[in-house]
């Protein structure tokens, strides 16, 4: 279930809203930096001791690795042109409604057929490891991604935090941040 973002007066946040507020949060930036530091992680496995990894397999090895590599990569690219279309919303560069246009969106990443055991190859350990974590940071944009751009006619009949809803209410009475 999508959580419900309220505003500050008890509304439901639009698409728009969330977007901005979440690629201007020091949330984001982390994330932000964590996903291109494993983009680049993996590029420089990939063009370096990656390349000796797969030397070492038989045939049905290097067929697997070439896929397992190739299905990363896909998919740290979708992940990080993600990321780079919510930095330039913080930036400025794009608003929150041309992010929200699919194809800035991420889509559900389809089941793959295990490449692994190929023969009697192992799955280097080290692309095993890149992969995993590349899946973990893609399923963790795609939930982020259905919560941001979510419509709001979705949280129809669904009720905002009660204990939000009196907090916006001091806040307004008082003109503070409680």
């Amino acid at each position: 279930m999508t959580p419900i973002e309220t505003s500050q007066d008890g509304q439901i946040k639009s698409p728009a809203q969330r977007v901005a507020d979440f690629a201007g949060s020091d949330v984001f930036r982390k994330l932000f930096r964590d996903g291109m530091d494993l983009v680049e992680e993996t590029a420089a496995y990939l063009d370096g001791p990656g390349r000796e990894d797969a030397k070492r397999l038989g045939r049905a090895g290097a067929l697997s690795y070439a896929a397992e590599s190739m299905a990363l990569t896909t998919r740290l690219m979708q992940s990080a042109s993600w990321l780079l279309a919510q930095r330039a919303v913080a930036e400025g560069d794009m608003t929150p409604a041309e992010a929200a246009d699919e194809k800035y969106r991420l889509s559900e990443v389809r089941g793959s057929d295990a490449a692994w055991p190929a023969g009697d190859d192992p799955c280097p350990v080290r692309l095993a490891d890149l992969v995993e974590r590349g899946v973990t940071l893609y399923q963790r944009l795609r939930r982020l991604d259905q919560s941001l751009f979510a419509e709001s006619e979705s949280f129809e009949g669904q009720t905002p935090n009660p204990v939000q809803s009196h907090i916006s209410r001091l806040e307004n009475a008082f003109g503070a941040r409680i």
